[in-house]
């Protein structure tokens, strides 16, 4: 949404929103196989809607906040052997953020919060090490909730709780909400329930996608996503996101 775009503005309007405490938002996603019916944006897709959902409702209730462009490259190695999977490693990932959320606090700005929706523990770990980073060198708190937490993730449905949650009904849902014309539907549709715990997986020592049991990039159940479920979950998303903001101290 233009009006929630912090690249939009001039530098004299980035000045006087610094001033005045402005909240930033910023997308962190990545390039990667979201099965054979998702775009390979999907994480981008759905942490900007929960970006720009946040923003709106902070703005309703008298906060000044702005959308930053998205980071969308992370670690992906789970996705490695497939088509499209852009990676980059995790010492380059924190270093990225790092140094974005100093450039942000050396301008002025302390409240700035994390949307992201890749749950790759790799690309995880390398945002708490950005966030540390930024809370020792600077004082600043850097808001990330992490959905992964018991706190947040009892929100998201039983096929987020379950792990098997990579571009099956949940992310699906929310990319159908977003960008219905992006998803192959009939390919969606043709997908059989792949009910495989990626979570789980990982736990017990898996590597990638297929040595975890998605030889298609996928876990879940595809075919049982809805635009309308995607909306809901969007809206949860952007709640607990507006929380952090609003508490101020990241889980």
């Amino acid at each position: 949404m233009r009006e929630f775009a912090f690249a939009r503005l001039t530098y004299l309007e980035a000045e006087g929103a610094a001033r005045r405490g402005a909240v930033l938002i910023l997308p962190v996603a990545s390039v990667e196989p979201h099965g054979p019916h998702l775009p390979l944006d999907t994480d981008a897709i759905i942490a900007e809607g929960m970006a720009e959902r946040a923003a709106a409702t902070l703005r309703g209730g008298g906060t000044e906040t702005y959308v930053l462009p998205t980071l969308a490259y992370a670690v992906t190695e789970f996705a490695r052997g497939f088509g499209g999977a852009i990676s980059i490693s995790r010492e380059t990932a924190t270093a990225i953020l790092t140094e974005t959320l100093a450039a942000l606090v050396a301008q002025g700005f302390r409240r700035v919060a994390i949307a992201t929706a890749h749950l790759e523990p790799a690309h995880l770990e390398s945002v708490r090490e950005a966030v540390k980073a930024i809370r020792q060198t600077t004082g600043v708190e850097t808001l990330f909730p992490d959905l992964t937490s018991k706190r947040w993730g009892r929100m998201l449905g039983d096929e987020f709780r379950s792990g098997a949650c990579h571009a099956g009904r949940f992310e699906g849902s929310m990319v159908m909400a977003r960008r219905p014309a992006d998803v192959r539907g009939e390919i969606r549709m043709s997908l059989p329930p792949n009910p495989t715990s990626l979570s789980r997986k990982i736990r017990d020592g898996a590597s990638d996608f297929r040595s975890a049991g998605g030889d298609r990039a996928y876990f879940g159940d595809p075919a049982a996503a809805t635009a309308e479920e995607g909306e809901l979950l969007l809206d949860i998303l952007a709640g607990i996101l507006v929380t952090a903001v609003r508490e101020g101290r990241s889980e």
